[in-house]
């Protein structure tokens, strides 16, 4: 029998501090699901954040990014099938003070959280044209109210709580996505690095659905877990939110899922928006 134990591999996981990823992760966060031979380790940070440490110095094995990202990463990261965004004909909003047509939000300058996250891809789809300045997106509410923007580009819980505020939703790039293409509107996803090698790829990809799956299954521990990261949210809004976005979708994107992925970034490069062609693969 041998002496020498068995080597643990570390997995290092990056995502948002959201109650939607919080939800997700909480198998693994606190350990209901393990992976003998395999630890993770988490960090949390905003998702325009990870995106450019994906782009650049591919640093986390795995790492939540924006779909819209993905072309710059995709020599280093491929995508798991599972544990992204996904609306069913919602996703990020253009809100402002006062009502606005579709062809004066296109006139507008508004207030973005970051040129790589998917909300500024699809706003960029709607109006070409369109002036964006990029704003922190738990700064952008505050900054519209201030008077700063004429209109802001929400994503996250702001989805569910613009109205608090006084602001008037004058434009659901979800619901337009799905009346352009009759897809559900990919946001973010999770990639993770090819450099592990395939079957550990696999391992980890398989430990990320269990997680997602105790989740689901022990949903008012997990949402008691993920409330912690909710930014102030009533507990039956942040259950509302975590519904929207963790899901069945969330366990696994469908064919339709992975056509709108394809088709979205198709458009974005198509269009001129993204100058990498992408080449969407899946870890499966």
């Amino acid at each position: 029998m041998s002496d020498i134990a068995t080597a643990t591999q570390e997995i290092t996981i990056a995502h948002s501090p959201d109650s939607d990823d919080a939800f997700m992760f909480y198998g693994l966060a606190t350990n209901k699901v393990r992976v003998p031979g395999f630890k993770f380790t988490h960090t949390l940070t905003d998702i325009e954040t990870l995106n450019q440490r994906a782009i650049h110095e591919a640093f986390y094995d795995v790492t939540a990014i924006s779909f819209h990202a993905y072309p710059y990463l995709q020599d280093n990261y491929t995508l798991m099938p599972c544990g992204g965004s996904v609306g069913e004909g919602y996703g990020p909003m253009v809100v402002a003070p006062r009502k606005l047509s579709h062809a004066e939000i296109a006139k507008t300058r508004i207030a973005v959280p970051g040129t790589l996250t998917t909300a500024y891809l699809t706003l960029k789809l709607f109006a070409p044209e369109v002036e964006t300045a990029v704003v922190p997106f738990d700064k952008i509410i505050p900054a519209v109210v201030a008077g700063e923007f004429d209109a802001g580009l929400i994503i996250h819980e702001g989805q569910l709580t613009y109205g608090n505020n006084g602001l008037i939703k004058a434009l659901d790039l979800g619901q337009w996505w799905r009346e352009q293409t009759g897809l559900p509107l990919p946001l973010g996803g999770n990639a993770i690095r090819r450099s592990l090698g395939e079957e550990t790829m696999r391992i980890t990809t398989q430990a990320l659905r269990d997680s997602i799956q105790h989740a689901l299954d022990h949903r008012s521990e997990a949402l008691e877990y993920a409330m912690q990261f909710a930014r102030d949210l009533e507990p039956a809004l942040a259950n509302k939110f975590v519904g929207m976005y963790v899901n069945e979708r969330t366990l696994n994107y469908g064919e339709d899922g992975r056509d709108a992925i394809r088709k979205l970034l198709a458009m974005g490069h198509e269009r001129g928006i993204i100058p990498h062609k992408a080449h969407v693969d899946f870890i499966d």
